[in-house]
């Protein structure tokens, strides 16, 4: 059986019930954002572990540049290394294709044995749009979604509504730290000749640097 990652491969294979946190995205890149919600999910939950799975073609994502995968996966693994609670999967980078939660799903529930609970973290805003992903109603079965809320943005009871009523979804909305960070503000910063210090960790930071990555190249091809 292929491996999903290091840290927790066996996690649950002693038998003993385990919660198991799955946190997906493109991470173009991944930021303090991101293990900050990750870290509130899984204290909040209770998880015994969040994988963090950068996604290979995200679906979505089509009509702009993505950073190459293997620098990607990179990057998370350098922004979980200090917390013994998180690790990375590559398992939807390895996996032909364009990416869907469902067959990662899949693919996690027939490696971990009954006992492991998944838990897919997200946004809320993402949750919105369940029924336009791939099979959502087999997502039903596999996982449990916690849906991430910031301070200010909460769904209204209608849109709470409306995701029940698409299927026997088990929901759970967390309200996580407000941090007004995202990828895109990022590359832009980066792109601009700005600092993204400490808005990722200093391992990320160090790698974007010394990789020249979201640098707009110089008339003539040069960087």
């Amino acid at each position: 059986m292929a491996r999903i990652c290091d840290r927790f491969d066996d996690l649950g294979f002693d038998g003993l019930p385990r919660r198991l946190g799955i946190m997906g995205g493109t991470f173009d890149p991944v930021h303090i954002g991101h293990l900050a919600c990750a870290e509130q999910a899984r204290e909040a939950y209770g998880l015994d572990a969040v994988v963090f799975v950068p996604a290979g073609v995200p679906v979505f994502k089509k009509d702009r540049p993505i950073t190459p995968a293997a620098e990607r996966l990179a990057m998370c693994r350098l922004s979980v290394a200090s917390n013994p609670a998180f690790d990375v999967s590559a398992l939807e980078i390895e996996r032909a294709g364009d990416t869907y939660t469902v067959d990662t799903l899949r693919e996690l529930r027939a490696h971990y044995p009954g006992n492991v609970e998944l838990f897919f973290i997200t946004g809320a805003d993402a949750v919105v749009h369940i029924v336009k992903w791939r099979e959502s109603a087999a997502i039903a079965d596999l996982a449990r979604l916690i849906a991430v809320t910031r301070p200010g943005y909460a769904l209204t009871d209608e849109r709470k509504r409306e995701i029940e009523e698409l299927g026997a979804f088990d929901v759970s909305y967390l309200e996580v730290t407000a941090l007004a960070i995202s990828s895109s503000d990022l590359r832009n910063r980066v792109a601009e000749g700005r600092s993204i210090r400490y808005l990722t960790m200093q391992s990320v930071y160090d790698y974007v640097r010394e990789c020249g990555l979201y640098r707009v190249p110089a008339p003539g091809g040069e960087a």
